[in-house]
């Protein structure tokens, strides 16, 4: 990677629409994390339409500040990653196995990028995450213990320590669905660097095989519902539980975007 773009702080604040302050403690950690759940979509028109999108700071500053799109998981950390770095918080790198929808962790390879935060003054990190395209994603950060539950904007989630055969501790970010605790995705806390996540990237943009070269999928979430266009299926789940489904005829997709996720192509 050869990216020599400075990064814009006020330009991406004003994208997510944070006014608040601009220092590294929890607080502001907690309000960007979700300022940019709410603002951004998830979304991978690129790797739908047969190109994998680039992670240059230039190119997502370009695409998910400027030009007012949405993107997938390498794409979305790696901007929250630059903005929290340029807020004064240090911040490592993590890949994990997302197991949502799997029968066991290792059935899944690691190609899912999530952070960790160190936040100046707290006695331990915090998981945070602003890319995982999925109903139970985290809204806000969670600091790294386990035997606790967490509630931010709504949602539960705990983490969990899972056996494996590694020197690590492995551990496993749960959602609670209403219903019983479910597991989204697996991990250590070895760093990754950005030629991994271009691996990774490169795959996940370009294989046949992978789901998000197969078909639509974008996600739009704020504080009164969850919104999936999965394919031409439309999805909406509302704060109180409730579930509405509809098929969008291919000539209104484009209107759907534009309206429902501003999202302009």
């Amino acid at each position: 990677m050869s990216d020599t773009v400075e990064f814009d702080l006020d330009a991406y604040l004003g994208r997510i629409g944070w006014d608040g302050e601009r220092r590294a403690d929890l607080a502001t950690l907690r309000g960007v994390h979700l300022a940019h759940s709410w603002a951004v979509p998830f979304e991978n028109l690129d790797p739908v339409s047969g190109r994998a999108p680039s992670l240059e700071l230039g190119d997502l500053m370009a695409k998910l500040v400027h030009g007012r799109r949405g993107g997938y998981c390498y794409e979305h950390n790696t901007l929250f990653r630059h903005a929290l770095e340029a807020l004064g918080f240090p911040v490592t790198t993590l890949a994990a196995r997302v197991v949502l929808g799997a029968d066991r962790p290792a059935s899944r390879p690691r190609t899912h990028m999530t952070l960790l935060v160190h936040v100046p003054g707290e006695p331990q990190p915090y998981l945070a995450d602003v890319g995982f395209g999925a109903i139970g994603a985290l809204l806000e950060p969670v600091p790294m213990r386990t035997g606790t539950e967490f509630r931010g904007a709504g949602r539960r989630h705990r983490l969990v320590h899972v056996p494996h055969h590694g020197p690590l501790e492995l551990w496993m970010l749960e959602t609670h669905d209403g219903k019983g605790w479910e597991q989204q995705y697996a991990f250590t806390l070895d760093p990754f660097e950005e030629p991994d996540y271009e691996v990774f990237n490169w795959h996940v943009g370009t294989n046949p095989r992978s789901p998000f070269t197969q078909s639509r999928y974008v996600q739009r979430v704020d504080a009164d519902r969850h919104l999936l266009l999965h394919g031409n299926l439309l999805t909406e789940t509302l704060a109180d539980g409730t579930v509405g489904e509809r098929q969008v005829a291919d000539e209104d997709v484009e209107r759907l975007l534009k309206e429902e996720f501003g999202i302009e192509v």
